[in-house]
């Protein structure tokens, strides 16, 4: 039923107590300890059912608690002590037994906490999985291929949040810190998948749009920068139309606060030596981070495929090779006015496919350009699948 108990309890009585109500199993493996004897790694003894003895040892049954917070923990204690009982439970407790707990009633709860043990051990195993096909990050929840999850949620009456620091912040904060900052935040139910370096997308479900603005504002607050989020409903979209919205929906959050702060402007485009120091500037600060962080991102392990780049004067280029494909994203600024990014893909021996997109100089920032690097990365593997599948 089980593969792994604790015992912990300073009254060595209470071991052979206990051991005839939790009835072992010959290959389940068993540890006892004192409360001063505890191992200093306590997560090599995660996935077990705990039972604590809490007799002359209350605050530190509520210490270790508080440090477990997780698996299933029993209480154990000699009187039905009402205060302490609900301490034990707000710190992480299963549940609370006694001597005058019924055969029957501790019978039902030990079974119950074996359960919650079974399902804690099989989500690990799926984890463990998904960790391993690249599917989530390492870390914490956070899935890295929005594309699936986005389309088996599509005509549904979810909320989907894109989330971002600005171009200031995005590379000082740590990605585990906002990751982290979100997820404990939101429901087991609701999904943060990463977009690019520091970019999320939160997909919040059977919610209404004032309780998603409640959360992201409780999110917002324990993040130590200013990060910003769109929002769009996914309702009955394309996957392609969503995504687009509610990155829309970001920019203009992040636009609208950039114009409020911002107290004078000037036209770079009308001086050519302006435009080439800003263009560089944009080079050093933006095109490299954001090329760099893409290539951490996806490096050798893009679909069998190698993601590098390469910057020089005056041009910044994202190549993807493939068996078959290969294709680049290629920054320049030829004319001293305007911005052009051109993506060629290239197909075995047939001619090359480039489209050109144009931006005047503000327009481009790290936002935009992680999305079309995003965008660039999602339509090759797209193509890919099409043409060799």
């Amino acid at each position: 039923m089980i593969g792994r108990v604790v015992l912990v309890s300073d009254d060595s009585d209470f071991f052979e107590y206990i051991l005839p109500k939790i009835n072992l199993r010959k290959e389940d493996e068993l540890y006892r300890f004192c409360f001063d004897e505890l191992p200093e790694k306590l997560d090599t003894l995660y996935n077990s059912l705990w039972i604590i003895n809490s007799e002359k040892s209350q605050d530190k049954c509520l210490e270790l608690l508080e440090l477990l917070k997780g698996p299933p923990t029993l209480v154990f204690g000699y009187n039905e002590d009402e205060q302490y009982k609900v301490e034990c439970l707000k710190s992480g407790g299963f549940s609370y037994l006694s001597y005058f707990t019924s055969p029957e009633e501790f019978d039902a709860i030990v079974t119950s906490a074996f359960n919650q043990l079974s399902v804690m051990n099989k989500q690990e195993q799926y984890r463990k999985i998904l960790v391993e096909h690249n599917l989530i990050t390492q870390n914490n929840e956070v899935f890295l291929d929005y594309n699936k999850i986005l389309d088996n949620e599509l005509g549904n009456s979810s909320i989907l949040l894109a989330i971002s620091p600005n171009d200031k912040t995005k590379f000082l904060l740590k990605a585990n810190q906002i990751e982290t900052f979100i997820l404990s935040c939101v429901r087991k139910s609701d999904i943060l998948m990463n977009f690019a370096p520091n970019k999320y997308f939160l997909l919040l479900k059977n919610i209404t749009f004032n309780d998603a603005q409640k959360i992201w504002e409780k999110i917002q607050s324990l993040i130590p920068e200013k990060i910003y989020a769109g929002f769009a409903t996914v309702g009955n979209k394309r996957r392609e139309q969503l995504v687009n919205e509610v990155l829309n929906k970001l920019h203009e959050a992040i636009n609208r606060d950039y114009m409020q702060n911002k107290s004078e402007s000037s036209d770079i485009s009308k001086n050519y030596k302006i435009f080439r120091k800003e263009f560089n500037a944009k080079m050093e600060k933006i095109i490299t981070p954001v090329f760099y962080h893409a290539v951490q991102k996806y490096g050798n392990k893009f679909f069998g495929m190698n993601v590098s780049h390469k910057i020089t004067d005056g041009c910044g280029e994202m190549y993807i090779k493939g068996r078959y494909m290969s294709g680049v994203l290629r920054i320049t600024a030829p004319g001293g006015s305007k911005i052009n990014i051109d993506v060629t893909l290239l197909k075995d021996k047939k001619s090359p496919e480039t489209k050109r997109i144009t931006f005047e100089p503000e327009e481009l920032d790290a936002g935009v350009l992680e999305d079309l690097l995003e965008q660039f990365i999602v339509e090759f593997k797209e193509e890919v699948d099409n043409e060799y599948t």
